[in-house]
């Protein structure tokens, strides 16, 4: 009887899990962050897998990528500023920051 309900929850943590990538995804889309970014591949900015790469362990990266998300930033990737995101609501930016520190490579 454990092993069914064992395999129920994990089956329900992992679709959860997807769902979560797949919203997020949803909203990098909704955002436009698409247009300079990309998954596994730098565009005119970095990867998310080298972003997650770049902070892995960092205790604060959450933060600071939320508040560069936000208000833009220059000069850590390269020589082409990221624009701000005023218009993007706090709970999007961070959920998308999670998002793309969760990105593997």
């Amino acid at each position: 009887m454990k092993t069914p309900v064992a395999s129920l929850l994990i089956s329900a943590a992992l679709l959860v899990s997807a769902g979560s990538a797949l919203a997020s995804e949803a909203l990098a889309k909704k955002y436009n962050c698409l247009a300079c970014h990309a998954v596994d591949k730098k565009l005119i900015g970095p990867s998310y897998a080298d972003v997650a790469a770049k902070y892995k362990g960092d205790a604060g990266a959450e933060a600071k990528l939320v508040a560069k998300v936000k208000n833009g930033g220059a000069g850590v990737w390269g020589q082409v500023p990221m624009p701000p995101n005023p218009a993007v609501p706090d709970a999007d930016i961070k959920t998308l920051v999670k998002w793309v520190l969760s990105t593997k490579k």
